[in-house]
């Protein structure tokens, strides 16, 4: 959409998105009060579960969770999700050591088996031959589908926040590959030993409780030794999972509704979660969580259908971004003509100090550098050249006001020599292990490489060939929103 997403499009879709992300955090607020009252009252700490009750633990999880926002993502939010990893690894460990450990092992692995066998039949049945089933498809599959559908807004905005300077194999697996396999684990490890307990000590009193799911995690607990410890751990396990979901979802709809502006006013903020208090009351009040799961359904479905436009949007984002990545020099590219070429080898099989780079940089660099601006600006264009220390860098920039500026820059550089060439007769001794080169770099962050071997004439070459590559690369109108995106924000 490019700039249209600044208008009446870009709204709609930011309302969606609010919307969607407002009703999944209340779903979860609802679902969340629930088990915490029906666990607060197995402990005798409250008479019962009636709505009064529900308002008062609602008012305290929305305060925290308010409190946690207002800190920000550094403080409370990060401090009360590493309290909840260690806490929920802690509860993991209690289960599956005291429980059947044995079956457990063995229902993982058969659990990883039948379900990489049935995936495709797992993925696709909707149960529409199966009547009986058919009930609790709709209470879990579709129910859980659209209920991560209205989450994805915030995560995904989130954990891209959070996550920014992370490669894309790194955040696959941080996001999608190690919480997966973690799920995994612990459906084992709690489904698995209720279903173990239920057939062999309970006598079926817990498939009893099936249809009461707030009740049956303390039930199944009584089957466990410390029942009174893990019961409260549970409840604190639940408040902060809430806590640390509901602060981050007030934080991102914060930055949806204030269009990504750095600092938004501590009242909006409060009032984001005084909202979510009210309607979630009003819906636990109307219908219980039939009510909650039904608001769910209704903003996910309209929600789902921007999704896949992401997918498009995100496949064309990442061909675009390997394009241009990939893109080689123009064939009128001129190679090293041979000349010079006793020096070249020289150069070639010997290890440069420190001494000699930083001449390098500070002679030849600098001089093809100043010899370019010269030249640059004989041509009516503007280039600038930029002096560093600590450490020493070099820069020509030709600077935008719309896209990205063009910059080539050379550094110094170190690097550890393998011990085996320190023993290698046929070639020049080195002092130490470690040796240093000039290194050029660039404005877009791809990588750099060695130039200790260029003369004058041919860094200025080089340079030549990036600036000839940028022009191309702007000069196409498939990436104005690649070359625009970050216009001249530099990372090195």
């Amino acid at each position: 959409m490019k700039d249209k997403i600044k208008g009446t499009w870009g709204n709609t879709i930011d309302v969606f998105a609010l919307c969607s992300t407002f009703f999944g955090i209340t779903t979860t607020l609802g679902f969340g009060v629930v088990q915490i009252n029906s666990g607060l009252e197995t402990l005798n700490i409250l008479p019962g579960t009636s709505f009064i009750y529900q308002v008062l633990i609602v008012g305290v999880l929305v305060s925290l969770s308010i409190i946690s926002a207002v800190s920000g993502v550094d403080k409370g939010v990060r401090i009360l999700s590493n309290i909840n990893i260690v806490s929920v690894v802690i509860f993991l460990l209690f289960v599956l050591i005291l429980g059947p450990t044995v079956y457990l092992i063995g229902s993982f692995t058969e659990g990883i088996g039948t379900y990489i066998n049935e995936f495709f039949s797992l993925t696709f049945n909707t149960h529409v031959y199966e009547e009986n089933t058919q009930q609790w498809f709709y209470d879990w599959t579709i129910l859980y589908w659209a209920w991560w559908i209205s989450w994805s807004p915030y995560v995904g905005l989130f954990i891209a926040k959070i996550s920014k300077g992370r490669t894309i194999r790194e955040f696959v697996a941080a996001v999608l590959i190690i919480p997966t396999l973690f799920n995994f684990i612990w459906m084992t490890v709690f489904g698995n030993s209720a279903i173990w307990f239920d057939a062999n000590v309970a006598d079926g009193a817990l498939s009893q409780l099936a249809g009461i799911p707030d009740a049956l995690m303390f039930r199944f607990l009584e089957y466990l030794p410390l029942t009174e410890i893990t019961s409260f751990l549970t409840i604190a396990i639940i408040i902060i999972f809430f806590v640390t979901s509901a602060d981050s979802g007030i934080f991102v709809m914060n930055s949806i509704a204030t269009k990504n502006a750095p600092i938004s006013p501590k009242w909006q903020t409060i009032g984001w979660g005084v909202l979510l208090a009210i309607l979630a009351l009003m819906l636990l009040n109307a219908g219980g969580l039939t009510a909650l799961q039904s608001m769910t359904l209704i903003t996910a479905l309209p929600f789902s259908l921007i999704m896949l436009l992401f997918i498009v949007s995100l496949i064309k984002a990442l061909s675009i971004d390997r394009s241009y990545y990939e893109r080689d020099f123009s064939a009128t590219t001129i190679p090293w003509s041979g000349e010079f070429w006793k020096e070249r080898l020289k150069q070639i099989v010997s290890f440069s100090d420190k001494k000699s780079v930083v001449g390098f940089i500070d002679t030849t660099v600098r001089d093809a550098f100043l010899e370019l601006q010269e030249e640059f600006s004989r041509n009516d264009v503007e280039a600038k050249v930029n002096f560093y220390e600590n450490p020493l860098r070099i820069e020509i920039e030709i600077k935008y006001d719309v896209v990205n500026n063009f910059l080539y820059g050379v550094k110094e550089e170190s690097r550890i020599v393998s011990d085996y060439l320190l023993n290698e007769e046929n070639l020049p001794d080195i002092e130490g292990n470690q040796t240093f080169f000039p290194k050029s770099y660039f404005g877009d962050d791809r990588e750099g490489y060695d130039v200790r071997l260029f003369t004058k004439n041919e860094l200025i070459s080089d340079v030549l060939k990036h600036y000839e590559r940028f022009i191309e690369i702007i000069s196409e109108e498939r990436n104005e929103l690649f070359i625009i995106s970050n216009t001249n924000r530099r990372l090195r």
